[in-house]
């Protein structure tokens, strides 16, 4: 029996409409939060390597929130009003930084700086308690055939918009030079609104009432994830790609700012063509997936994903020489990335029991999380301990940040070997997706036809 809320709710057809709005403005409100700018403000307040290394573990330290949620939410049939008052929550904490600088412009520095890591910490604490939660409603909400194909059209709007908001970024940046303060609080500021405009967008979508748990103990659903074949071999896979990523990734912002001397406005411009690029495959790669499986994306991409710690290692400390030699590689890697997320979703939610669907999206994102965020914060520890080395090698200096990436580079490697190990019943040889990408159905463009198009028409428009 439907409730007044539940009439109030829109048509599956039009809610699909509105979640991938809303996921458009929710990208806007990271882009804006977590952007390089926030490295940069970060620095300006006197941040060094530790400082940043802890803001871009936190998203991946406090996932243990997610394995918090699950276990509360075992017994609860609604999750949509919880998750609404979270996500609010979890974009307000934000507030008090925005309009604190403005405000109180004499307090020093540091009391600013460990209150943008404490506010980026409660925020990350609150959208981790969130995401179970809301994965397992749009598991339930959303029918399961054809969920990829909605995915990846869902992030190629999303890539989209990240792009859109790093161009605004890198433009206020850019002319606002002598003001990053004030800039970073108005563009937080801006982030508070869209994110909560988000948050309430979701009160007009439907929830499913979503089976329980509560017939076994807590301790058995939390280990049910890892009894199970197919779930223990991609959590095993994901906490291994953590490391390999997270031991270079945190750095490259300011690697880019320090080593090559790129400016603020050029490191967001890259950002921002990375994210354009990430769109171009979105859509096909989620009917490929709807088509071969999970597992075949993930080999392809995690086997090119070295490419970025590469093109990192052989790029000069020239500002125009090394924009020119990253950029292509920047949308290339946000290709694979958009590859990855579209698989690793797919796989939580279509391998997920429906009665612990939120524990088993907790497991496979919690554990790998929190190791990455361990790796980012030791990583960035071991570059604070030598500030200024370098070596000459070869007639080229080598600082820490090689070091970093070169690891990464290695790790990554490994890790494309041991993505061909995930276990998924009914999945494809990634050989077959190889194929699909070059030879695709008439009605659906592959990735590589989709590249080269894009490439005649900036010939054309050159």
């Amino acid at each position: 029996m439907k409730t007044a809320a539940d009439r109030r709710t829109l048509s599956l057809s039009t809610a699909k409409h509105v979640i991938v709005a809303a996921a458009c403005l929710g990208m806007a409100f990271t882009q804006l939060t977590q952007s390089p700018a926030t490295t940069q403000f970060a620095i300006s307040l006197g941040g060094g390597p530790l400082h940043v290394g802890i803001l871009t573990a936190l998203p991946f330290a406090l996932l243990l929130m997610q394995l918090v949620a699950a276990s509360c939410m075992r017994t609860q049939r609604r999750r949509k009003y919880v998750w609404v008052a979270t996500s609010v929550a979890q974009r307000l904490v934000y507030l008090p930084i925005a309009v604190g600088p403005w405000l109180w412009p004499e307090v020093p520095d540091a009391v600013w700086l460990w209150s943008l890591i404490c506010a980026a910490a409660a925020s990350q604490a609150l959208l981790h308690f969130g995401t179970p939660l809301w994965l397992s409603w749009m598991g339930d909400y959303l029918p399961p055939d054809g969920l990829n194909a909605f995915w990846g059209s869902r992030h190629r709007w999303t890539q989209w918009t990240a792009a859109i908001t790093l161009g605004a970024v890198a433009f206020v940046c850019l002319f606002q030079r002598a003001a990053v303060r004030q800039a970073f609080c108005a563009m937080l500021l801006c982030g508070v609104v869209l994110g909560v405009a988000e948050s309430l967008l979701f009160l007009w979508i439907a929830e499913p009432s979503s089976a329980t748990g509560c017939g076994r103990a807590w301790w058995q659903a939390a280990v049910a994830p890892f009894r199970d074949r197919d779930f223990r071999s991609f959590i095993g896979f994901s906490c291994f790609w953590q490391i390999a990523t997270m031991t270079g990734a945190p750095f490259i912002s300011v690697y880019l700012l320090e080593y090559v001397g790129m400016d603020l406005f050029h490191v967001l411009l890259l950002w921002m063509l990375s994210w354009a690029g990430g769109s171009l495959c979105s859509r096909t790669f989620g009917r490929l997936v709807d088509r071969h499986g999970q597992r075949p994306l993930l080999n392809i991409c995690t086997a090119f994903k070295s490419v970025l710690m590469v093109a990192l290692l052989a790029v000069p400390p020239e500002p125009q020489a090394a924009f020119r030699l990253l950029l292509p590689v920047f949308m290339f890697d946000a290709m694979l990335n958009s590859g990855i997320a579209i698989a690793n979703n797919g796989f939580l939610l279509l391998r997920s029991p429906r009665e612990d669907r939120a524990m088993f999206i907790a497991a496979g994102t919690a554990v790998a999380g929190m190791i990455g965020g361990l790796t980012s914060v030791v990583s960035g520890w071991l570059l604070s301990l030598a500030p200024g080395w370098h070596v000459v090698w070869q007639g080229r200096m080598v600082v820490p940040y090689h070091l970093a990436f070169a690891v990464s580079l290695l790790l990554r490697l490994m890790a494309a070997v041991l993505s061909l190990r995930i276990q998924e019943a009914g999945a494809a040889p990634a050989r077959e997706l190889v194929v699909s990408l070059f030879r695709p159905r008439q009605t659906e463009p592959a990735p590589a036809a989709l590249v080269r198009q894009h490439a005649s028409s900036l010939r054309r428009a050159a």
